[in-house]
This record gives structure tokens, C-alpha cells and sequence, in this order.
């Protein structure tokens, strides 16, 4: 049983001999999966079971429970009813993103309910993201308060309907391109992609080309104003290391920040209010359970439409409680070319430099560990600049994905002052595609 948001699982073997081979041979022998070293220990759990009994046909439900891994592009209703629509009708659907991005899907009947489990589970809705997880939910029915973004009964088309362009008839991202979603940080439409045949019912009716609109800038600096849900709540936060400055190092590698406030109520808690909810998306997803400084990271989205400035604060270190980060150079989607340089990545042990001055060494960057407190990397590599470069790039490697975590968080946007010179280097870290040197 896979448990995507906690980045564990449960494995049932055929006896307590078996689970004894496999939890021995992990611990003499590292076992990496995707690239990521996967430990095994003894669950309390003495059997999976799930409701309904999941796999059995015999016992399904007309109801599935859509869990989105790696959503680097938004999840709304209208994609939904494209990918499910074509394997089996759908009637009602209802997106919820507290840790993470997960949707409930209600079918016509059990049997498109289970012809969609096969032939959707796995798959990627864009390719190499977006992938579907999909098991049997314990309700047998849906109940949609009003069709919007996040929740569509399509049994009643018009039901509490929000203004989505004049004239326009429900055909959710197939054929025309949705003129609302332009005010929802997409940018024009892609590429026209063939749907594959095994996910089409074979309805002469079902058009065999999908509008994929991909998203570009963030849609604050687009359209000036923030869509609903853009603010995140992040608790778990170490009081006397975290402050606005460092939490905005961390976020801000998952789209561009406008306020930080700490809460004065809830300490070591944090609202952060993004660039648009696309962005709050990437951030639950890759950030929450995260380990921080001896603390584990609670991330969902915030019931808050924005960050107010109240109740200002002098936190642990010094600080003020509150930052505004709009104008902040540091953001990095803040225009469509910029936005599209982001390689959007979960925390790694290895991390990217890059924009710091070609007299930096590898005996700088200890040093700025030793400085700063932080544990310091195992590894160092720097690429070999052009002739022309005025900067260095390269990566560092650590023991452990929360100590490359806490260096990033600390040594992020550093400036790199150098001798004779009028202008600090501006120091940027992200997480590398790579998982070791």
C-alpha cells in the first residue's frame, strides 16, 4: 500500500520469514529505488487491509481516490474529466489539497470505476509528472456543493456555476482552449498530444486530440492579484533557527513569494503567501514531512487568501515575525523566460550553485558551512566555465538529504563579496537532478 505524501509504503509478505530476508538484507546491503536509498524496518501493522477489499473487483466502489505525485503543472476539474471521461463517465468530481493534491472521482457505475483504476493507475498525465495513484475511496457518492475549479457535479452543469466565459459549453480542456484559465497563471495553450487508445472508450464521439496549457510566469506579477488558496501554512518550524529570510530561501525554489509572517499565537508556524496556487501545489508536495533542523515540516494550504501584516513580532533571533518579499530580486519565476529556467525538484542530498565569482573554491564553501553553522558537503564538483563566464557553477554533495535541506536553507541567496569589487555575487542554490556525485 502506497502512502505517496509520507514517500513511504507497506509490504505484505507471505510470511514473517520473508519480511525478516528483506528487512536483514536492506540493512547490510543499501537499496536504492528512483535513485533514492529506501530503508526497511517491521510495520505495527500486522496486515494491509483497505476498505472495500481495493483489489478485488467483486468489492470495488464507483468512487476512486486520485492521488497526484509530482504535479509540476496545476490539477483542476477540467483536466480530470479529460483523463477519466474518455475511459469511463464520469459523473461528479472534487479536488481537495490540504497535504498535497488528491481528487475524488465518481464514475456512472462500478464497472467504469474499475476500468479507469486499470487502465489509469500509474500513468503520467503530462509526461514524467503528474502521476496518477489511484486506489478505491470509502465514499459511494460525492456530494458538490457548486461546480468550480476543484469540484464539478456534471449530472447538474449549472449548479452554483461561477461565471466561466460567456457562452462557453462544458468541454473541459477538450477542443477550445478555456479562456478562464488565462487568469489562472496559464499561459497559450501547447502542443495538441494524441490521447492513447487505451485510455479512449472508443466512442466515436470522443475527440482524440487534448489541449495541454502549460503554465508559464507567475500569475501575481501577470494579472496583479493572487487566485484563491495562494497561501501555505508551514508549522514544524525550529524557533530558534527559522526566521522569514530562511524560510523564504527554502519556498521560494517552488514559485516566486510575496509576504512570511511567523504566527504569534502558534509558535514555530508560518503563513507564506505565493505568487499564485500552482505554486502553494509544488510547495505541499515537495516540502511537506520534509526533516528541518530536528523537525519534521507540516505544509498544506492555508484557508488565508493573503498574508496581512498584524500582530508584528521580534522572533528568537532578532528578526521581525514579518517580511515582504514582493520586489525581492531573489524570486525566480517572476517572468515567463525566467520561470522556464526552474527545473522543479524534491530535496535531494546534492545541490546546484551557481552565480558566484571565479574566485570561489571549494575551500570558500567550507568555510561558509563552518561559518554559518551547517554541516558541511562530502563531495564538490565545479563545471568548467566558457571563456567568457564571469561566474562559477557546479554541485555539492552531502551525507544526507536534511543536511543538504538545512545548508540550503541557511546558505541561500549568501552575498559573495570580493576583494576590489563594487557589487556583491548574489549565491543561488537549488536542488539537483542528480542524486549523487
Amino acid at each position: 500500500m502506497m502512502m505517496p505524501f509520507k514517500r513511504q509504503a507497506l509490504v505484505e509478505f507471505e510470511n514473517v520469514e520473508s519480511a525478516k530476508k528483506c528487512v536483514t538484507f536492506a540493512a547490510d546491503e543499501p537499496v536504492y529505488i528512483a535513485g533514492q536509498q529506501a530503508f526497511f524496518n517491521y510495520s505495527t501493522s500486522k496486515r494491509i487491509t483497505r476498505p472495500g477489499n481495493t483489489d478485488d473487483p467483486s468489492g470495488g466502489n464507483k468512487v476512486l481516490l486520485l492521488s497526484i505525485q509530482n504535479p509540476l503543472y496545476p490539477i483542476t476539474v477540467d483536466v480530470l474529466y479529460t483523463v477519466c471521461n474518455p475511459v469511463g463517465k464520469v459523473q461528479r468530481i472534487v479536488i481537495f489539497k490540504r497535504n498535497g493534491i488528491q481528487a475524488m472521482v465518481e464514475f456512472e457505475s462500478v464497472l467504469c470505476a474499475q476500468k479507469a483504476k486499470a487502465a489509469l493507475n500509474g500513468a503520467d498525465i503530462y509526461a514524467g509528472c503528474c502521476t496518477l495513484k489511484i486506489e478505491y475511496a470509502r465514499p459511494t457518492r460525492l456530494n458538490v456543493i457548486r461546480n468550480d475549479n476543484d469540484s464539478w457535479d456534471y449530472t447538474k452543469p449549472y449548479l452554483g456555476r461561477r461565471d466561466r466565459g460567456k457562452g462557453r459549453q462544458r468541454q473541459a480542456i477538450l477542443g477550445e482552449h478555456p479562456s478562464s484559465f488565462r487568469h489562472d497563471g496559464y499561459g497559450s495553450h501547447g502542443p495538441l498530444l494524441p490521447l492513447p487508445s487505451r485510455y479512449r472508450m472508443g466512442s466515436r464521439d470522443t475527440p482524440e486530440l487534448v489541449a495541454y496549457p502549460l503554465p508559464q510566469a507567475s500569475s501575481s506579477y501577470m494579472h496583479g492579484g493572487n487566485p484563491s488558496g495562494s497561501v501555505v501554512m508551514v508549522s514544524g518550524l525550529h524557533q530558534l533557527k527559522m526566521n522569514c529570510s530562511r524560510v523564504f530561501n527554502l519556498f521560494c525554489l517552488y514559485g516566486n513569494i510575496e509576504k512570511v509572517k511567523f504566527m504569534k499565537t502558534i509558535p514555530g508556524t508560518a503563513l507564506v503567501e505565493m505568487g499564485d496556487e500552482y505554486a502553494v501545489e509544488r510547495a505541499v508536495t515537495h516540502l511537506n514531512n520534509v526533516k528541518l533542523f530536528g523537525k519534521r515540516l507540516n505544509v498544506c494550504v492555508s484557508k488565508q487568501h493573503s498574508v496581512v501584516p498584524s500582530q508584528i513580532f521580534e522572533l528568537e533571533d532578532g528578526t521581525s515575525s514579518y517580511k515582504d518579499f514582493a520586489m525581492s530580486k531573489n524570486n525566480r519565476f517572476t517572468s515567463a523566460g525566467q520561470a522556464s529556467k526552474n527545473i522543479i525538484q524534491p530535496p535531494s542530498c546534492v545541490l546546484h550553485y551557481y552565480n558566484v565569482p571565479l574566485c570561489v573554491t571549494e575551500e570558500t564553501f567550507v568555510k561558509l558551512c563552518e561559518d554559518h553553522e551547517v554541516l558541511s558537503f562530502i563531495k564538490y564538483k565545479v563545471f568548467d566555465p566558457k571563456p567568457s563566464a564571469k561566474t562559477l557553477s557546479g554541485l555539492l554533495e552531502w551525507e544526507c538529504k536534511t543536511d543538504a535541506v538545512e545548508a540550503l536553507t541557511v546558505l541561500n541567496h549568501y552575498q559573495i563579496r570580493v576583494p576590489n569589487g563594487s557589487n556583491p555575487y548574489t549565491l543561488k542554490l537549488c536542488f539537483s537532478t542528480s542524486s549523487h556525485l
